[in-house]
């Protein structure tokens, strides 16, 4: 194969390039976007298929409403639709926490935030407080919702500032265990309303 350059310095000169670097448009798609307004719960009741091996929520600035503190940051899954959430999951959690003075820092698994084989929402973050510029921002991953064969694997990564000025990066990492499709999906406060936040969901491909 030949090696293609730029001429004269200009990549304008560049007319084609190998096959072997093709440019792509990346590998997410984004399905839709939606925000939290003084609300218990953000749902998720179309767009999870079959047309994506795994779909991707990303949530940014999770925070409970004014005078709310100490909510937990849950989630649960839906193979009806949305008409229920309870599927039965098993998960596992850990966290590393520092905070600003670099007075204390650590890393631990937290077995308060873990279920087994249960239909709880299970906790994703450490707890929302109502502190001005604190909140709750990540992601989780769920792989292969529309399978009827296997389990429903997910992971999930929040960073949270609480208990200002700490900050607290948690892992949580789990299963549906069911092989019916998954086909909603709702995060929650555990009690109390979400004031503001957005999640995006994105297709994988």
């Amino acid at each position: 194969m030949a090696i293609r350059t730029a001429v004269n310095r200009a990549l304008t000169a560049i007319t084609a390039l190998p096959t072997a670097a093709a440019l792509t448009a990346g590998n997410l798609t984004l399905l839709t976007t939606v925000a939290s307004s003084n609300s218990a719960t953000t749902s998720f009741t179309s767009s999870i298929n079959s047309t994506y091996n795994s779909y991707l929520f990303v949530y940014i600035n999770f925070q409970p409403v004014s005078g709310s503190n100490d909510k937990r940051f849950t989630l649960q899954a839906s193979t009806n639709g949305g008409s229920s959430y309870g599927v039965t999951a098993t998960t596992t959690a850990f966290r590393s926490y520092h905070d600003e003075n670099d007075g204390s820092a650590g890393l631990e698994y937290v077995a308060s935030h873990d279920i087994a084989q249960s239909t709880d929402f299970f906790q994703l973050s450490d707890i929302l407080i109502d502190d001005g510029d604190c909140h709750v921002s990540g992601h989780l991953q769920l792989f292969n919702p529309s399978s009827t064969t296997f389990v429903k694997h997910f992971m999930t990564r929040t960073s949270s500032t609480t208990y200002h000025p700490y900050n607290f990066a948690d892992f949580v990492a789990g299963y549906g265990n069911t092989t019916s499709a998954i086909n909603g999906v709702q995060f929650a406060s555990a009690s109390g309303n979400i004031d503001s936040g957005e999640i995006l969901l994105y297709g994988v491909n």
